[in-house]
């Protein structure tokens, strides 16, 4: 079966699992082989051996280096190893560009310095751009002395962006066309290619100084008269971008604008690049996985299969945070340690303060960071924002609060129970919508991920100040 036949997600899923069970039959074999006793053993270990893995290697052959880099991803770091010694040797650099960056330093330390120089050759110059920062210095000055002048040149010009930035995502290879020549001599044109640059809907119409005039859509084109010029029908109202915008803005218009590929100019207008929407997706999606990952506080690149010391040494610093708020939470409560005391109902019902007050934080941060996301969010309506997120908190609190007091007195048969809690809900909710707004702005403010830690500082400050709250209205008001 062709890779491309494959339906994306459930063959992805089988494949994987077929692979797996490939891998384990691998191991069970030879296993039985090693035991046994026999003439010229070595020599049987060695057929069965690579008896065995030959149908793996088929199997490889058949999927896409995208299918392939998930399968690497989700195998413990000896089986991936495995199944990277079975890939071709020129589907390498192709597989190295799709996985993430933690697995790709795995497969680049298992390599040899021949095996990532042979590997890189097959790519182009924007590709080679992409994967340089994983490589020795010593592979990429190789590297670079094997390119001719105009490929190096372009990997040194997609170097000196950030890997944020749009000059690092964009691609050298398009096709362009000058404005005064005739439809029939761009279709001549056109046929001496082998094939199309990928994601190609448009040419690109330049000058002599190669600065960018127009773009010349393909269905255009094709439904117009030969003999008409492209200045005729050329496009001028387009949608460009400059090297140093960042990527994911350019995401967003091509999700805007539904963009396959788009221009990407310098200060004085000449044509250096473009973007296609490939890249475009795989920006959303690194964005949303970073942006999960930030919520909890983990980094961006750890290997699902890392060792059990480095994935722990990841999590210790939000671990550490949580550990202290844990403690400013549990002296909060020994503070009122005579109030719980002397009305035992208390330690029930001010964890619900607590936890139901996380809850709205989370639900505001949430709607904070996706509007940061979507440059939605500015100085001139943030505080707007802040006053309608308080409405809808203190509305939610008197609410809920009202509920949340009704059965507490149904429970305990006090009036005044009810009321320190609807209050001590209505005040905590304030507290999770200030919370939930201020810090994702600040860490926007301070050029960090919005949901960098979210999560985690808000449950923090929720679960002290409901404490807090609660209990402090209880002794005021109670006792």
């Amino acid at each position: 079966m062709n890779a491309n036949e494959q339906k994306p997600q459930e063959s992805l899923q089988e494949s994987l699992q077929q692979v797996q069970r490939l891998i384990a039959r691998h191991k069970l074999v030879e296993g039985l082989v090693h035991k046994q006793d026999m003439p010229k053993h070595d020599l049987v270990e060695t057929l069965v051996h690579r008896q065995n893995l030959v149908e793996l290697q088929q199997k490889l052959e058949q999927l896409h280096p995208a299918d392939i880099a998930h399968i690497l991803e989700a195998l413990p770091v000896d089986e991936r190893l495995l199944v990277w010694d079975m890939v071709k040797a020129d589907r390498d650099g192709d597989i190295l560009l799709e996985v993430s960056d933690a697995v790709r330093e795995t497969l680049l330390a298992h390599m040899d310095s021949d095996e990532i120089l042979a590997a890189a050759e097959q790519l182009d110059a924007d590709e080679i751009a992409d994967l340089a920062p994983d490589l020795p210095q010593a592979i990429v000055h190789e590297l670079m002395d094997s390119l001719d002048k105009e490929e190096r040149e372009q990997v040194q010009s997609a170097l000196s962006y950030d890997e944020h930035q749009v000059g690092g995502m964009m691609d050298f290879e398009m096709v362009t066309i000058r404005d005064d020549v005739t439809l029939e001599v761009v279709l001549r044109y056109l046929r001496r290619f082998d094939e199309l640059p990928n994601h190609t809907d448009k040419l690109f119409v330049v000058d002599k100084a190669e600065k960018l005039k127009g773009i010349l859509p393909i269905k255009r084109l094709l439904v117009n008269d030969p003999d008409k010029s492209v200045a005729e029908i050329m496009a001028q109202d387009m949608v460009t971008f400059h090297p140093e915008e960042d990527a994911g803005d350019a995401a967003q218009a091509f999700e805007r604008y539904d963009l396959i590929s788009a221009p990407v100019i310098d200060r004085g207008g000449k044509l250096i690049g473009r973007l296609t929407v490939d890249m475009m997706v795989d920006v959303i999606r690194e964005e949303t996985e970073n942006e999960m990952l930030n919520l909890a506080g983990l980094r961006e690149d750890e290997d699902l299969f890392s060792s059990v010391w480095a994935s722990a040494k990841n999590r210790w610093p939000w671990l550490a945070i949580n550990i202290c708020t844990a403690f400013v939470a549990s002296r909060v409560i020994g503070a009122f340690e005579n109030t719980i005391s002397s009305l035992v109902a208390l330690s029930t019902l001010m964890t619900i303060v607590a936890g139901i007050g996380g809850n709205t934080g989370n639900q505001t941060s949430t709607l904070i960071i996706r509007g940061l996301a979507l440059n939605q969010i500015n100085a001139s309506n943030a505080r707007r924002l802040i006053i309608k997120e308080l409405g809808i908190a203190l509305l939610n609190g008197l609410v809920w609060g009202s509920v949340m007091g009704f059965i507490a007195w149904l429970l305990y048969k006090q009036v005044s129970l009810g009321l320190v809690m609807m209050a001590a809900m209505v005040l905590n909710f304030q507290v999770a919508a200030l919370v939930g707004i201020f810090v994702p702005l600040t860490m926007h403010k301070m050029g960090r991920d919005p949901a960098f830690g979210s999560s985690v500082l808000l449950t923090a400050t929720t679960d002290s100040m409901g404490f807090f709250i609660f209990l402090g209205l209880a002794t005021a008001f109670l006792l």
